[in-house]
C-alpha cells in the first residue's frame, strides 16, 4: 500500500515537472545549463529523501564495563571495598568498542540474525540497500555505517546505537551487541586467568620439588654428621666450656688461698694444681670441637647447616606463596571478573528516527546551489579572460 501511494505521488510530481518544462523552464535551462542541472539535482534529491528513502529505526543501549575483583578497585573507596566492584575502566570500554565494531562481530550477527539478508532486502530503497550477494568486507563496511558505538568520556558510558529497517531488527541487533560484548569481555578475562592458573600450577610443581630437595638436603646433612642441630650442639659445648671455666676459676682461688699458708710441694697444692691442669685440658678439648684452623669442626658444620636450613625455609615460603596465588587465580578464573552494567536496555523504536528527510532535502539543495554558483563563477572568470 505504501509503495502504491509513493508511486502515485511520484507520477504526480513527474506530471507537474513536465508541465513546468513545457511552460518555460526548458528555454531557461538552455540559457543556463548549470543552474538547470542544480535544479534537477535538487528536485531529484528532494523526491528521494521525501518519498523514496526507506525508514531506519534506531535502538540504543548504554552500558558500563566494571571489574568485580577487589584488587582492581581503589582501597580508599568504601563502596569498592564492600562490593568488590571497581570503578569504570576506560581501557575495557575502548576494547569492547573495538570488538563490537570488528568483523568477528559482523560474522556473529550474520549467523544469529541473518544480517546480510536484512540489509539486502528488496523492501529497502536501492540507494540505502546493500548490494546483492555482498562479500564479508562489504557487509562489514555497510554495518559500520548502520551502527554507532561511542565512548562518552564525561559519563564513562559506552553508547551503542543500532539501525534497522524495522523496529524489531534494530532492537535485536542492539541486544546481541550487548550480550556478545559481555561474553567477550568475560571470556577474555577468563582466558587470561586460565593462562595464569596454568603458569602457577607449573610454578607450584617446580617450587614443591625444590622445597622437598632443600628439606632432604638438611636431613641428609644431619644423618651424615650425626647431629640433629649443630647449633644446639654448639650451644651445649659452649655451656660445658662455661662450666669448666667457672670450675677452673674456683680451683685457682683455692690454689691461691692454700699457697698463702702451705709449702709449694704440699699435697693439697699439688692436687689442686693437677685439677686445674685437667680442667684446662678439658676446656682445650671442648674448644677444639668448636673451632679448628683446618676446618671440618662444629663452627663450619654450623655455618653449612644454617645455609641449608635457610635455603629450605626460603623454598618453603616460596611454595606457600605460589599455593596462595594459585588458589586465588582459580577463584578469579571461575567467576565473572568483568561485569557489564546496563544503564539503558536496548529499546524498541516507535518511530523512524532516520533519515532526517526535511534536513537532508534542504542540505542537498544548498549543496547543489553552492556548487552551481561556484561553477557559474568559474565560467564567468574564464569568459572575462577570453574577452
Amino acid at each position: 500500500m505504501k509503495h502504491e501511494i509513493l508511486e502515485l505521488q511520484f507520477n504526480d510530481l513527474t506530471a507537474r515537472s513536465s508541465r513546468l518544462v513545457k511552460s518555460g523552464l526548458l528555454p531557461a535551462a538552455k540559457r543556463n545549463p548549470v543552474l538547470a542541472a542544480a535544479v534537477v539535482f535538487s528536485l531529484l534529491s528532494t523526491i528521494y529523501w521525501m518519498l523514496i528513502a526507506s525508514d531506519r529505526y534506531v535502538s540504543q543501549a548504554d552500558v558500563i564495563v566494571q571489574r568485580t575483583e577487589l584488587t582492581g578497585g581503589n582501597p580508599t573507596d568504601l563502596a569498592g571495598l564492600l562490593t568488590g566492584v571497581s570503578s569504570v575502566n576506560r581501557a575495557d570500554q575502548l576494547i569492547l568498542r573495538e570488538y563490537l565494531r570488528s568483523m568477528d562481530m559482523v560474522k556473529k550477527l550474520d549467523v544469529q540474525l541473518n544480517l546480510r539478508g536484512h540489509y539486502t532486502s528488496w523492501g529497502i530503497d536501492p540507494i540505502s540497500r546493500l548490494g546483492s550477494d555482498p562479500t564479508l568486507e562489504e557487509l562489514h563496511r555497510y554495518y559500520l555505517t548502520r551502527t554507532s558505538i561511542e565512548f562518552d568520556d564525561y559519563s564513562g558510558v559506552l553508547v551503542i546505537k543500532a539501525e534497522g529497517f524495522d523496529p524489531a531488527t534494530a532492537q535485536e541487533i542492539a541486544r546481541t551487541l550487548v550480550r556478545e560484548g559481555e561474553r567477550f569481555m568475560n571470556e577474555m578475562a577468563h582466558s587470561l586467568a586460565r593462562d595464569q592458573v596454568t603458569f602457577l600450577e607449573g610454578q607450584v610443581t617446580q617450587l614443591s620439588r625444590r622445597a622437598m630437595q632443600a628439606r632432604r638436603a638438611v636431613i641428609n646433612y644431619q644423618n651424615k654428621h650425626g647431629l640433629v642441630s649443630p647449633e644446639v650442639a654448639a650451644e651445649t659445648i659452649s655451656g660445658i666450656v662455661a662450666q669448666l671455666e667457672a670450675q677452673r676459676t674456683e680451683l685457682e682461688t683455692q690454689l691461691s688461698s692454700r699457697q698463702s699458708y702451705l709449702v709449694p710441694d704440699h699435697p693439697s697444692i699439688v692436687e689442686t694444681q693437677q685439677q686445674i691442669d685437667a680442667v684446662n685440658r678439658q676446656i682445650e678439648q671442648e674448644m677444639a670441637k668448636l673451632t679448628s684452623p683446618a676446618g671440618g669442626k662444629l663452627n663450619t658444620q654450623l655455618e653449612e647447616f644454617q645455609r641449608l636450613e635457610m635455603e629450605a625455609v626460603f623454598a618453603q615460603e616460596l611454595y606457600k606463596t605460589a599455593l596462595i596465588a594459585l588458589e586465588k587465580g582459580r577463584v578469579e578464573g571461575t567467576r565473572a571478573i568483568k561485569k557489564m552494567s546496563i544503564v539503558q536496555n536496548p529499546n524498541l523504536p516507535e518511530y523512524a528516527e532516520k533519515p532526517a528527510r526535511l534536513y537532508n532535502s534542504i542540505l542537498y539543495i544548498i549543496i547543489a546551489l553552492i556548487i552551481a554558483g561556484i561553477i557559474h563563477l568559474l565560467m564567468a572568470i574564464v569568459r572575462d579572460h577570453r574577452d
